[in-house]
């Protein structure tokens, strides 16, 4: 027997954003996706000091971007973990941000990528 649907059981979601040394991008996606985090892709960046600045400062200007899509009410607990991260993993600073997701097409689409458990017939 199939349970109703409620439009409370939808959540919204964001892509976060996170911008970390790119030796550190692995260490980075596995932190995330403890959070039931099931889609990240992580892409190389460079950093934009110029080269007198990063030999001065010794600073790594290879950077990992990686985007993750997560559900809107476990943002804060992502962020926190990800601060603590920053603050205490040596050369693991980074930056952190998160956007709205206006909108998924497909229900397949919004299932996986907020890690729902319904039914495809509940949610039509």
């Amino acid at each position: 027997m199939a349970q109703k649907f409620d439009a409370s059981d939808i959540k919204k979601l964001k892509l976060l954003f996170t911008v970390v040394d790119r030796n550190k991008g692995e260490f980075y996606l596995d932190v995330i996706s403890q959070f039931e985090v099931n889609c990240q892709l992580a892409v190389g960046g460079l950093g934009t000091a110029n080269s007198e600045l990063v030999n001065l400062l010794g600073l790594n200007i290879h950077k990992a971007v990686i985007m993750s899509v997560v559900r809107e009410d476990k943002i804060d607990e992502i962020m926190k973990a990800l601060e603590q991260r920053f603050a205490t993993i040596k050369n693991g600073k980074g930056i952190a941000f998160a956007v709205p997701l206006s909108s998924v097409v497909g229900v397949n689409n919004y299932q996986f990528l907020s890690n729902s458990r319904h039914g495809r017939e509940e949610l039509l």
